[in-house]
């Protein structure tokens, strides 16, 4: 018997990068998946367990739809991933206010609707459940031109770890990650966006974010994704309101 096999799996921000890591791994481990994210998700192969649901992580109606359209075709919802989220790059001085509210309105709003929709779900279904959610070692110590993305990743940890207390006497755990480095389609806009405020070239902000990597490579998607899989699993319910780091050994993560 594979891993997660009959149990259902929602993944926001399901479409590229970590979150189709993610889809793709609790495919592998046998469970039903579903992702919600604002473009269709493309898989290699087509797969009967798998349905791809379009609309925003950070948008109430389009999360209470999307969990309703997983209990509807796959019968409930097991785990929660809220995975989605954006990052800008942007000294505080020369930020507007839209730039902040979008990141943190993306980065939190989305936990707290899909963390909400899915324990409203578990609660009702009574045996119990798994939301896992997305912060990242930005989340755990400040960093210059990203305070917004900092300040909303932080966020996170407190509030999953608040939530985790809160949910506990109904059986479902609440944990998140917080990667360091992952290679993604988005590093390119990263670097560019650090090469934009330092004057640095993009190559040179990627090989210095690579060089401070113990490990001595970046993550990937499959990394991450083996992370979120095993905090997932049964063997794993005495784990809950922690913030998993991933990074390769990179401090203070």
């Amino acid at each position: 018997m594979k891993t997660h096999e009959g149990r259902t799996v929602m993944v926001t921000g399901g479409a590229s990068g970590i979150g189709l890591g993610i889809v793709e791994r609790f495919l592998d481990d046998g469970a039903n998946v579903v992702s919600l994210d604002l473009k269709p998700t493309l898989l290699k192969a087509h797969s009967e367990a798998f349905l791809s649901y379009v609309g925003n992580a950070a948008d109430e109606g389009s999360v209470d739809e999307a969990v309703a359209a997983a209990v509807a075709r796959f019968g409930g919802l097991d785990i929660m991933v809220c995975n989605a989220g954006v990052i800008a790059i942007n000294p505080v001085v020369e930020m507007d206010f839209s730039e902040w509210k979008r990141i943190t309105e993306i980065n939190l709003h989305s936990v707290f609707l899909g963390s909400r929709a899915a324990a409203r779900q578990m609660i009702r279904q009574g045996r119990g459940g798994v939301i896992v959610n997305a912060s990242s070692g930005a989340g755990r110590r400040g960093s210059p031109h990203l305070s917004h993305y900092c300040a909303s990743k932080a966020a996170v940890v407190m509030f999953t770890q608040s939530l985790a207390v809160e949910l506990a006497p109904h059986r479902i755990r609440v944990n998140c990650y917080t990667p360091g480095h992952i290679e993604t389609p988005f590093w390119r806009d990263i670097a560019d966006g650090f090469a934009r405020v330092t004057g640095k070239s993009a190559d040179e902000v990627v090989e210095g974010f690579r060089a401070s990597v113990p490990w001595g490579r970046f993550g990937t998607p499959a990394d991450v994704a083996a992370a979120v899989s095993w905090l997932a699993r049964p063997e794993a319910e005495y784990i809950s309101g922690q913030a998993i780091a991933m990074n390769g050994a990179e401090m203070p993560y």
